[in-house]
C-alpha cells in the first residue's frame, strides 16, 4: 500500500482505542498490533522512515482491519490474544512452543497427584506449569516425604471400599500410605492432606511446619516418641528444602521479576515468579524482533505471553526501567536498592549466563557454521591425530551402569560435524554376565561392525571409545577379529581428562584446550554420554532390567521391591549380616536369601 492509497482511506479509520490488522494481496494477515488512537498509530506507518523490514511490510499491506475496544487495557489482552493464535510473520516470535508439564490433584475420590503435560476439563485442578520434568519430579518427591497420599488407580468410591474390594499394598507397609482403599483413612483425613499439598505448591510451608510441630507435640505428650521422631524429620527436611528455596524473605509477597538483554534482532527474557519469598518458576526465553521495536515494547510483550503461559496473578512486577504495561490493578516496580532489586540483579544474572551459555553452544555446536568451516575443523581433527583422510564420518560407543548393575551400551554418529541421529545404535548387553566394561564394549563394537560389514555400509573414518587403555583394548580385539584393523582408526577418549589414546601407545595426545576440533570431539563425548544414560533410565523405567534377587524361590516382588528400596543394590544387600537381614524380612525370608547368598559364592570360589 502506498502512502497516496492509504491517504485516501485514513479518514475513515477511528480515532478510539484498539487493535489493528495488516492483511497482503492474498488475505494472510502480515501484523497485528494496538493503539490508543488507531488513526494515529496506523498513519505512522505511512509517514516515517522505517528500516528495511517495516518497509517491507508497509509495501505489502494490502487490506486493514480493526476492531474497536473500550481501552488500552482491552487493546493489549486482544492484540496478545490475536498474537498467539496467528503467529503474523511480522510479529515478535516467543521462541519456545513446548509442551510444559503440570502437576494435577485428580477429581476423584481420595485424589491422585501426579505430573502430566495435558490439561483435562474434568474438574482436575492443576498446578503450574513447570519449565522442567525434573524439577516437576523433585518437587513430587518431596511432597511425597511430607504428605502421605494414595498413588494407586484404584476407584475408591465409598460403595467399593465398604464392599472390600481391595487390600493395602506395599506403600502402606512402607508407611507411604495410610490405606483408604482399606478404610483405614477418612476422607477428612486425606483432604487435610490435599490441603498440605496446595500449601507445599503454593510456596507457603509455613502452614504445614505449623500442622507437624502441632503433631509432633501430640505424639510427645503421649509418649509416641518413635512418631515423634519421624514427624521431626519430616520438620527438618521441611525447613532445609525452604532455606534452599527462598531466595529473599517471607514479607515480600507475591511479585513476578523479569529482565531483558538485547543484541541485534534478538531479545532474552528470564522471568523469576515469587510466592511467599520461594522462586516457583524461573524461564529464560528467547525473542525475535521483526520491526523497529524498542526494549520497553518487547518486554511488555514478553511479560504478557509469559505470564498468560504459567497463569501468573501476581499483582506486582519487577523490571529494570519503567514501562506502560497497560493491565489493571497491576503494580510496576523498577527497584534501586533493597530486596527486590536483589531479585533484579539475580534475573540479570541468569540472563546474561543464557546468552553467554547459548554463545557457547552456538560456537561449540557445528550446526551454526559454514561447510568451509565445519571442514577446517574436521582438519584440525585430522591434523591433530594424524588421520589419512578428514573425518567426515566419526562413530562414539559408551557404556552405563546402574550402581554396579543392568550394563547397557549406545553409540552416535557424527558426519560432517552434526549428529546423524538416525544412524544412533542402542545395545542390550547379551553375552557379558555382570559387570564388565571391558567384554561390554568388545560385544557392542563386534556387534555393531559385522553388522555394517554384512550389510555393505560404510565405515566411519574415525571410532572414539569414551574409556581408557581397558576399553580401547577390548574394542581393538573385535576390530581386529573383523578384520578390520587399517581400514579405520580407532581412539580412547579418558573420561575427564580429554586424553587421545592409540591402540598400542604407551603416551597420550593432548590437544590445545581451545582447538575446535578438540571441542568437536568433546561434543560428541558429551552426545554420546547423554544418549545411553538416557536409554539406560527409559529401560529400567519400563522394568526391561531383572537382578538375580528374582530368580531366588521363595522371594516375591514385594520383598524384593522393600530390600532394593531400603538398601539400593544387590551388593549392598548381599553385605547384610543375618540379624540384618532378619530385621529387615523376617526370619523365614532371611534363612532362604543367606543360603542362597551362600551357595553364590561357594559357586565363584569353586
Amino acid at each position: 500500500m502506498t502512502q497516496k492509497e492509504f491517504s485516501a482511506i485514513s479518514a475513515s479509520i477511528p480515532l478510539q482505542p484498539g487493535i489493528y490488522k495488516y492483511y497482503d494481496a492474498e488475505n494472510t494477515l502480515l501484523y497485528v498490533g494496538k493503539a490508543k488512537s488507531l488513526r494515529k498509530r496506523v498513519s505512522s506507518y505511512f509517514s516515517k522512515t522505517y528500516n528495511n523490514k517495516t518497509k517491507e511490510l508497509v509495501k505489502r499491506i494490502h487490506k486493514i482491519e480493526f476492531t474497536i475496544v473500550n481501552d488500552e487495557q482491552d487493546a493489549f489482552l486482544l492484540e496478545n490474544s490475536l498474537i498467539k493464535n496467528f503467529q503474523p510473520p511480522f510479529n515478535i516470535n516467543l521462541k519456545d512452543d513446548k509442551t510444559y508439564p503440570y502437576i494435577v490433584v485428580k477429581n476423584e475420590p481420595f485424589p491422585r497427584v501426579f505430573f502430566t503435560r495435558k490439561r483435562i476439563n474434568d474438574g482436575s485442578e492443576y498446578f503450574g506449569p513447570y519449565t522442567s520434568v525434573d524439577n516437576a519430579k523433585e518437587l513430587l518427591a518431596f511432597i511425597k516425604q511430607n504428605v502421605l497420599l494414595r498413588t494407586c488407580k484404584l476407584n475408591l468410591t465409598q460403595k467399593n471400599i465398604a464392599a472390600k474390594k481391595f487390600k493395602v499394598c506395599l506403600e502402606y507397609h512402607l508407611g507411604n500410605c495410610k490405606g483408604p482403599c482399606e478404610g483405614l483413612q477418612t476422607t477428612e483425613d486425606y483432604a487435610e492432606g490435599i490441603d498440605r499439598l496446595r500449601s507445599i505448591l503454593k510456596g507457603n510451608l509455613q502452614p504445614v511446619i505449623q500442622y507437624y510441630k502441632n503433631s509432633m507435640q501430640q505424639h510427645a505428650q503421649a509418649l509416641e516418641f518413635e512418631k515423634a521422631e519421624q514427624i521431626k524429620n519430616r520438620l527438618n527436611y521441611l525447613h532445609q528444602y525452604k532455606v534452599r528455596s527462598t531466595i529473599v524473605n517471607d514479607k515480600i509477597g507475591n511479585v513476578d521479576v523479569f529482565s531483558i538483554l538485547e543484541e541485534n534482532d534478538t531479545a532474552y527474557v528470564n522471568y523469576l515468579s515469587l510466592n511467599n519469598g520461594t522462586i516457583v518458576q524461573t524461564k529464560t526465553t528467547t525473542l525475535k524482533k521483526q520491526l523497529d521495536e524498542t526494549p520497553e515494547d518487547v518486554l511488555i510483550f514478553a511479560i504478557a505471553q509469559i505470564r498468560n503461559v504459567f497463569n501468573s496473578t501476581n499483582k506486582e512486577i519487577i523490571v529494570p526501567f519503567t514501562i506502560a504495561y497497560p493491565e489493571k490493578d497491576i503494580t510496576i516496580t523498577v527497584p534501586k536498592a533493597g530486596d527486590k532489586k536483589k531479585l533484579l540483579d539475580l534475573s540479570e544474572k541468569n540472563v546474561n549466563y543464557f546468552k553467554d551459555e547459548l554463545r557457547r553452544k552456538k560456537i561449540l555446536y557445528a550446526e551454526n557454521k559454514t561447510s568451509d568451516e565445519v571442514t577446517d575443523i574436521l582438519r584440525q581433527i585430522q591434523t591433530g591425530l594424524h588421520l589419512n583422510e578428514i573425518p567426515t564420518h566419526i562413530e562414539c560407543f559408551d557404556n552405563s551402569n546402574f550402581q554396579g548393575s543392568f550394563p547397557v551400551s549406545a553409540m552416535v554418529c557424527f558426519k560432517n560435524g552434526l549428529p546423524s541421529k538416525k544412524d544412533y545404535r542402542k545395545f542390550n548387553v547379551k553375552t557379558v554376565k555382570g559387570i564388565n566394561d571391558f567384554a561390554t564394549m568388545k560385544e557392542v563394537v563386534y556387534r555393531h561392525y559385522k553388522r555394517l560389514l554384512e550389510e555393505e555400509r560404510e565405515l566411519p573414518q574415525l571410532i572414539i571409545i569414551d574409556g581408557g587403555k581397558g576399553q580401547l583394548s577390548s574394542a581393538m580385539e573385535s576390530i581386529k577379529e573383523l578384520g578390520l584393523k587399517g581400514k579405520t582408526t580407532v581412539v580412547g577418549l579418558a573420561k575427564n581428562e580429554e586424553e587421545i589414546f592409540f591402540p598400542e601407545d604407551s603416551e597420550s595426545i593432548k590437544l590445545p584446550w581451545d582447538n575446535e576440533g578438540l571441542k568437536l570431539i568433546r561434543r560428541i563425548r558429551d552426545e554420546v554420554h547423554r544418549f545411553v544414560i538416557t536409554f539406560h533410565r527409559n529401560q529400567r523405567s519400563k522394568g526391561v532390567f531383572k537382578n538375580e534377587l528374582e530368580g531366588i524361590e521363595g522371594i516375591g516382588k514385594a520383598t524384593i521391591t522393600l530390600l532394593m528400596k531400603k538398601y539400593k543394590s544387590v551388593k549392598k544387600i548381599k553385605a547384610l549380616s543375618e540379624a540384618e537381614l532378619i530385621e529387615a524380612v523376617g526370619k523365614q525370608k532371611a534363612a532362604i536369601l543367606s543360603n542362597f547368598f551362600q551357595g553364590s559364592e561357594s559357586l565363584k570360589t569353586s
